[in-house]
């Protein structure tokens, strides 16, 4: 009995073992539909068979929920910025109106257009540029598709390139199911030893 035990719970825990291994490398493996000659039967890895519909969900999930074009470009163009453009305004401005206005004015005329400019540019510009803004948002999602930009990217990455670099990420945990396969098909070994015993 304890004989039978033994063998039953060795070959249970290397079923169990070698079972898991497949599993994992069939998340990848193999690549490209591989067909069984005599029953005709197709057999492809799971990500490489469902690599489009992957890349289209990835890609929605982005564009939806973790990301849109209206946050990047919030970000972009936050309060500091928004004043630092309006500076800049500002001293492009000053430098023409010295430029343009004729020099035979007197310079307390030139500094009284410049305190008008500056006035209108003090009061006018942040609403003109939210205007600005807004329609350069507006444009730009009805333009930039973040979801599908990320779909393209996932569809021309390189399979292998992404099985490595998945496989780095995860190793321990894959060799965690790895063993527990075998954990598993060791105990089913003994429990049918058992069984075999009392039949």
């Amino acid at each position: 009995m304890w004989t039978r035990m033994a063998i039953l719970s060795f070959i249970g825990a290397l079923i169990g073992w070698f079972t898991n291994v497949l599993a994992v490398k069939l998340i990848f493996r193999p690549i490209y539909v591989f067909r069984i000659p005599v029953i005709g039967f197709k057999i492809q890895g799971l990500i490489p068979k469902r690599r489009k519909e992957l890349a289209k969900s990835i890609g929605e999930t982005v564009e939806k929920e973790l990301i849109s074009i209206e946050e990047i470009l919030d970000r972009m163009i936050e309060n500091q910025d928004k004043k630092d453009i309006i500076n800049a305004i500002k001293i492009k401005i000053r430098e023409v109106i010295f430029q343009k206005v004729p020099s035979f004015l007197p310079k307390s005329i030139r500094d009284l257009i410049l305190s008008y400019v500056e006035e209108v540019i003090d009061q006018e510009a942040e609403p003109a540029f939210n205007q600005i803004l807004e329609k350069l948002i507006s444009k730009a999602t009805s333009t930039i598709k973040i979801g599908e930009m990320v779909e393209e990217k996932i569809n021309e990455f390189d399979l292998i390139k992404l099985e490595s670099i998945i496989i780095n990420i995860t190793k321990r945990e894959l060799k965690q199911i790895e063993y527990l396969g075998g954990i598993i098909g060791f105990f089913i070994g003994i429990v049918q030893a058992i069984l075999i015993s009392f039949v």
